[in-house]
């Protein structure tokens, strides 16, 4: 039985929350993230282009590592490349502004 295809963005959020349900998981995330963000200021600002190579880098290292060492899944990544670095973005968002917690409880995600 094959599983059925996420075809909107809508229905993959809920899914991506859900396979980022321990706290240490999205800690990693935001580590990598944060630093992705710094990479690309420091490009920008400095000129070095090399910068922009260690964005993917710093992002995926810290995010693979959380869900291989800690969730103990499989990267969402590597299914939906595209929703899912535009979720990290997302999930990013609402943890600086707040929101995070009201959309895991959306996503059935329990808190701890």
């Amino acid at each position: 039985m094959t599983a059925k295809r996420i075809t909107s963005f809508a229905e993959f959020w809920p899914f991506y929350l859900r396979e980022h349900s321990k706290p240490a998981t999205r800690a990693l995330h935001y580590i990598g993230t944060t630093l992705v963000l710094i990479c690309l200021a420091a490009a920008i600002v400095s000129g070095w282009r090399w910068l922009f190579w260690m964005m993917p880098v710093a992002g995926y290292f810290f995010a693979w590592l959380a869900h291989f060492a800690i969730e103990r899944n499989r990267p969402a990544t590597f299914t939906y490349p595209l929703w899912s670095l535009v979720a990290d973005f997302v999930m990013y968002g609402c943890w600086i502004s707040g929101r995070l917690g009201r959309e895991l409880a959306r996503a059935g995600v329990a808190r701890g």
